[in-house]
C-alpha cells in the first residue's frame, strides 16, 4: 500500500518589526507541488494578529546575536496558542479551526490520489493478456512438478485461446465468462485428430486449472475479488476404473513378456500401488531393510508427499539384484507414451481381452487391498492419496463385486416365485 505524504498543517506566529504584535499564518509541510523536485512549505497568513501570547520558558525559538532568547508559544494538548486575553484566546480558536480544515484537505487529497494511482494501476492490470498471465504463473507453480501437470495447464492454455479467439483481457474475466468457459470445455473436442469430445472428467481437470489460475491471479492483484472462490467447478463423473482379477494377474505374471522391465514394473505396482512415474524414478537409496522388512523411502511425484511403505518380499524380489544407491531399480523403464503398445501384447497374450493399461495395475492393488478386507484408510495411506475421497471409487467397485456375489447361488425350487 502507499504510503501518504503526511503533510502537516500548524498554527505559527510572525513577529512584528516595530511593536510587540504577532502576526498569525498557517505553515503546511511537506507539500508535493507540481514542477518542482522537492516538498514544499506552504504559508498562508489569515490577516490576523494577537498581542497577549504565553511563552513557554521552557522550549527556546532562537538565541540572536546579543545572547538574547525567544521562546516558543505554550499549546494546549490540542496544540492551541495560550493567550491571555479573550478576544486573542478567539482568534487562536478561530486560526486552529482554519488549521482543522487545510489539514483535512490535504489528508483527503492524499487519500484520493493514492485511490486514483490504483485504480490507475488496476485499469493497466486489467489490460493484460490472461493466457499469457498463465503461462507465468504455471512456470512458477510447476517448474518442478510432474509431465502430466505441466501439459495439463499448457492444455488450459489452449482451450482458452480457442474461446477467446486468441488472447483474453483480463478486464474481460467475469462470472459470466467463466461458465461459458465451463460449457466450452464440456462440448470440446479431443484434437489431435481424435473423434469426440473432452469427457467429462477431463474438462473438470482443465477448469479447475483455470480457476487455480484465476485465484493466483487474484493473490498477485490483477483481479480486485476472489473469482475462483464464486465460481463451481465441473463435478466429477464415477468412471469405470478397470483392473486384474487375481486369477487375471496370476495369469499376466506367469506370461512371458518382450520387454521384461515392463513385466516387472507393472507386476511391483500391482504388489505396491505406486504409480507409474514414481516407479520410473525409484533409486536403490530408497529402498531400506528394518528388521529383515522391505520399506521404500520416497517423494510422490505427482503430490510431493514423502512416503513411507512397507513392500512384501515378491515386491522386492521384482526389483532384482541390488546396485548402487544412485542407480535407479527398473533401469530403462519406458515413458508412459511408449509402454502401452508393449503392454497391451502382453496382458493379451495371457487370454485377456480388457483394456488394461499401465496404471490399472495400481487400480488392480486397490480394488484387491480392499477385496481381502484391508480397510480403506491404510489402502488410501498406502496409495498415497490425500484425501480418503479419491479412495472410495475403488470401494464402489468392490460393493458392485459383492452385489454380483450376493446373487450368484440361486435356488432353483424358488426361482419362480416374487
Amino acid at each position: 500500500m502507499k504510503q501518504l505524504a503526511k503533510t502537516k498543517v500548524t498554527v505559527r506566529l510572525r513577529k512584528a518589526e516595530d511593536r510587540k504584535e504577532w502576526y498569525i499564518y498557517i505553515e503546511s509541510y511537506p507539500v508535493e507541488v507540481s514542477g518542482k523536485k522537492t516538498p514544499q512549505r506552504i504559508r498562508e497568513y489569515l490577516n490576523r494578529s494577537v498581542t497577549t501570547v504565553e511563552w513557554d520558558k521552557k522550549r527556546t525559538a532562537r538565541t540572536d546575536t546579543e545572547g538574547i532568547k525567544s521562546y516558543k508559544p505554550r499549546r494546549s494538548d490540542n496544540g492551541i496558542i495560550f493567550c491571555r486575553s479573550e478576544s486573542d484566546r478567539e482568534i487562536m480558536l478561530y486560526a486552529d479551526a482554519v488549521r482543522k480544515i487545510r489539514q483535512k484537505e490535504y489528508d483527503n487529497t492524499d487519500l484520493y490520489s493514492d485511490a486514483d494511482n490504483l485504480l490507475a494501476e488496476q485499469k493497466e492490470k486489467g489490460k493484460e493478456d490472461f493466457i499469457k498471465y498463465i503461462a507465468a504463473a504455471a512456470a512458477k507453480r510447476h517448474a518442478r512438478s510432474s509431465k502430466s501437470i505441466q501439459i495439463n495447464w499448457e492444455r488450459t492454455r489452449e482451450f482458452l485461446k480457442s474461446y477467446s479467439g486468441g488472447s483474453l483481457m483480463i478486464s474481460q474475466i467475469d462470472s459470466r465468462m467463466a461458465e461459458d468457459f465451463k460449457l466450452f470445455l464440456l462440448a470440446a473436442p479431443l484434437g489431435g485428430g481424435k473423434k469426440g469430445i473432452l469427457s467429462r472428467n477431463t474438462a473438470g481437470t482443465y477448469f479447475a486449472i483455470f480457476k487455480a489460475a484465476l485465484k493466483q491471479a487474484f493473490i498477485d492483484g490483477y483481479l480486485t475479488i476472489d473469482l475462483s472462490s464464486k465460481i463451481k467447478g465441473i463435478p466429477e463423473q464415477d468412471t469405470r476404473r478397470e483392473y486384474l482379477t487375481i486369477e487375471e494377474l496370476n495369469a499376466v505374471a506367469a506370461t512371458p513378456c518382450e520387454n521384461d522391465v515392463i513385466k516387472r514394473a507393472a507386476l511391483f505396482s500391482a504388489l505396491t500401488g505406486l504409480r507409474h512415474s514414481d516407479i520410473q524414478k525409484l533409486s536403490w537409496k530408497e529402498i531400506g531393510l528394518e528388521a529383515g522388512r522391505a520399506k521404500l523411502h520416497f517423494t510422490q511425484k505427482k503430490t510431493k508427499g514423502v512416503e513411507y511403505m512397507p513392500i512384501s518380499q515378491q515386491a522386492l524380489q521384482l526389483c532384482g539384484e541390488p546396485r548402487l544407491p544412485g542407480q535407479l531399480v527398473f533401469e530403462d523403464l519406458p515413458d508412459s507414451s511408449w509402454i502401452s503398445r508393449p503392454l497391451k501384447k502382453w496382458v493379451e497374450s495371457a487370454g485377456i481381452k480388457k483394456n488394461i493399461t499401465f496404471h490399472c495395475f495400481r487400480h488392480t492393488y486397490a480394488t484387491l487391498q480392499l477385496s481381502s478386507g484391508t480397510d480403506i484408510y491404510t489402502v488410501s495411506k498406502m496409495l498415497g492419496h490425500t484425501n480418503v475421497k479419491t479412495t472410495e471409487i475403488y470401494a464402489k467397485v468392490v460393493d458392485e463385486k459383492k452385489n454380483r456375489a450376493s446373487q450368484a447361488i440361486q435356488l432353483e425350487s424358488l426361482k419362480d416365485k416374487p
